[in-house]
């Protein structure tokens, strides 16, 4: 560490924004959440989550003891008690009389829908789980669901927690090696796939590569899974293995229609899910059932303000990542929530495609990632602006810090300036919404996710673990157990213990940084692998990135920091502009004018050391396909390095397009 290093903050708060739009007296007079279940998680917040647990779940043995936290950094939350996840997201509901409400809306990309009530969703569950049965699935067995965005992956998922197996889904986006290396480590019996899904307007196949994972490969052991388990959906010719692979339709429409769920302990694993991006072994984050059930299920009551009677909701993730397994399968269904799935992408066939879906169900509650947001602001506001978008009330923010603009954005264009923005942080491993507003109760920021939930113990600490002062910045920690939070890394406690509680003893720190603003709330700073030394000020790329995306010429940003001989980092900027401005870059004119516009831009938001050595106009940024920009491979491209691996990339194309513009000479 050098001098610098060691007297500079842990990092430093730059931007400042002071806009704040606090809920209107209609709106909170009806909201599910009230200021006071701070005060009373405040009070005893082992006592607030079992009163969610007893309220939101129901049980088939009743737990006595809340909270062992003897075991440290393992939790056990709930453990004596026992229940079924379905029975909780179907049965329950059927057997109140809601049989008839509509569970899923589902639209397929060429067009075709389905509609499923609880009573549909009881039937093919059930079913399912009756398949998977046959096929040797048991309690404790793992399966592997690669899948498109379909009714039946929701199905799948269910009928796995029917039995007490845990389903390890895996985005159908993902390679045969990364499919191989899941299948290995969760020990898998079993896997469900397709035969392909619709995606831009087009069968994009699927079972190729679970017969690639699956085939015999010098070196490594031969394949747990039993039998392959497939769903027709784009009908395309698919190799066939006699003895192991079997089509949904047959194994499901042959089943019973009953089926007594597999009462499990409230810790008995429920998923594990593979993180993206990281190298080596794959790392498998383990959730259980009864506190994951539990801070999913009130956190999508609280967070979205659901009325589960009128409400229509609609979650745009993809059932791969952990926001398609908390807000779309179990927090939603949980609550008894009517919403929508949607198969394919925000462009197909045409750019108001998701506004359209939402004026044709009604839609009321919205939740998606900044990055898609930030396409819309690219592609125009005129384009939502052909839709009847009044049934919204409530908007979301999920995946990774939003900026300001694009919050504005958001709640102007689609929310018609008066709709609340909730911009929830949480990560695969936290299992549920961690910091966020309450719709009904906070005056939110754009930008900022600004307040731990009640019940949540989420704050912002320096080097040596202590809380900064309001307007210091450091490191997002959680320093008490949580009931949604990961019980371990598959098969690597170790791996656990170093990952997550390593750097602050005693306290979760998973990699992000943040800051307090003046009145104490909480803005993400982004990853702190993304933070930027420069000239001894330790810069975050968010907040930067933040300040070019205010600029009316930009749609979105990525920044990274480029080694630099006199500076130990120099800012590099990648921009995509707006669509009505993109021709004016084609010119090495157009483009070195922007490039200063932007540069001083950043120098008045946030001061003369954050502004861009460089800045490239780019028609794209490297993005994996949950839509977070891979910033190490534009640092590769800015440091003049051989790119890194790039098969996570929606796009792969992406990055040659980038390396050749930054070879033009910089105009600096």
């Amino acid at each position: 560490m050098t001098d610098s290093q060691a007297t500079s903050p842990s990092l430093e708060n730059l931007l400042h924004e002071t806009r704040a739009f606090p809920p209107s007296p209609e709106f909170a007079d009806q909201a599910n959440a009230q200021a006071s279940m701070y005060d009373e998680a405040a009070a005893d917040g082992v006592e607030f989550w079992a009163r969610q647990a007893r309220e939101l779940v129901s049980w088939k043995t009743p737990f006595t003891q809340t909270l062992d936290w003897s075991e440290a950094p393992v939790a056990k939350w709930f453990a004596d008690g026992t229940l079924n996840a379905a029975y909780n997201a179907v049965d329950r509901h059927v057997e109140a009389g809601l049989g008839d409400r509509v569970a899923i809306h589902f639209e397929g990309e060429p067009g075709d829908t389905r509609t499923i009530t609880y009573a549909d969703l009881q039937r093919e569950v059930s079913r399912a789980a009756n398949a998977l049965a046959a096929l040797g699935v048991e309690s404790g067995d793992r399966v592997v669901i690669y899948l498109p965005m379909l009714v039946e992956s929701v199905v799948a998922m269910l009928a796995c927690a029917r039995l007490g197996a845990a389903h390890s889904v895996v985005f159908g986006g993902f390679s045969a090696d990364a499919l191989r290396s899941r299948i290995a480590d969760a020990g898998a019996k079993l896997v469900i796939t397709a035969d392909g899904g619709h995606r831009r307007g087009a069968p994009s196949a699927l079972k190729p590569a679970v017969d690639a994972a699956l085939a015999p490969k010098d070196g490594e052991p031969a394949t747990t899974v039993e039998h392959v388990l497939v769903v027709r959906r784009t009908e395309q010719d698919v190799e066939w293995t006699d003895g192991r692979d079997v089509w949904w339709h047959d194994a499901v429409e042959a089943a019973d229609t009953f089926h007594e769920p597999a009462w499990v302990d409230a810790e008995h694993p429920l998923f594990i899910l593979y993180t993206s991006g990281t190298t080596g072994k794959p790392k498998g984050i383990l959730h259980t059932t009864g506190g994951y059930l539990t801070q999913t299920a009130f956190t999508h009551k609280h967070v979205f303000d659901l009325k589960a009677d009128s409400d229509v909701y609609w979650c745009t993730a993809d059932i791969g990542w952990v926001t398609g397994h908390s807000y779309i399968v179990y927090g939603p269904l949980l609550n008894g929530a009517t919403q929508v799935i949607y198969e394919g992408t925000p462009d197909t066939p045409h750019r108001g495609r998701w506004w359209e879906i939402i004026q044709k169900y009604g839609v009321s509650i919205f939740y998606t990632a900044p990055t898609a947001i930030r396409a819309c602001m690219k592609w125009g506001e005129e384009i939502p602006a052909e839709f009847d978008l009044s049934s919204l009330r409530v908007l979301g923010s999920v995946g990774e810090p939003i900026n300001p603009e694009a919050w504005m954005w958001y709640r102007r264009v689609i929310g018609s300036d008066k709709t609340p923005v909730v911009d929830t942080w949480w990560q695969t491993e936290t299992g549920a919404i961690m910091i966020s507003p309450l719709p009904g109760v906070t005056a939110a920021k754009p930008g900022s996710a600004q307040v731990p939930l009640p019940g949540i113990a989420a704050t912002v600490v320096d080097d040596e673990a202590r809380p900064v002062p309001d307007g210091g910045g450091g490191y997002l920690v959680l320093s008490e157990p949580w009931p949604a939070m990961l019980r371990g890394i598959w098969g690597d406690l170790q791996r656990f213990k170093d990952t997550y509680w390593s750097r602050f003893p005693g306290i979760y720190f998973a990699g992000d940084g943040a800051k307090k603003d003046d009145d104490g709330d909480i803005w993400l700073l982004g990853r702190v692998d993304d933070v930027m030394n420069v000239s001894g000020h330790r810069l975050s790329t968010t907040e930067i990135e933040s300040a070019l995306v205010s600029n009316e010429l930009v749609a979105e940003a990525a920044v990274v920091g480029a080694a630099d001989e006199v500076s130990g980092q120099a800012v590099v900027a990648f921009v995509i502009l707006r669509g009505e401005h993109a021709d004016e870059a084609a010119t090495d004119e157009g483009s070195a004018r922007i490039e200063k516009t932007l540069r001083d831009h950043v120098a008045q938001e946030i001061g003369p050391i954050a502004k861009p050595k460089r800045i490239l106009v780019v028609a794209e940024l490297p993005k994996t396909r949950s839509g977070k920009i891979m910033r190490r491979l534009l640092r590769d491209v800015a440091e003049n390095r051989e790119v890194g691996d790039a098969t996570t990339l929606a796009d792969s194309s992406v990055m040659d397009l980038i390396q050749a513009g930054l070879a033009k000479p910089s105009e600096d």
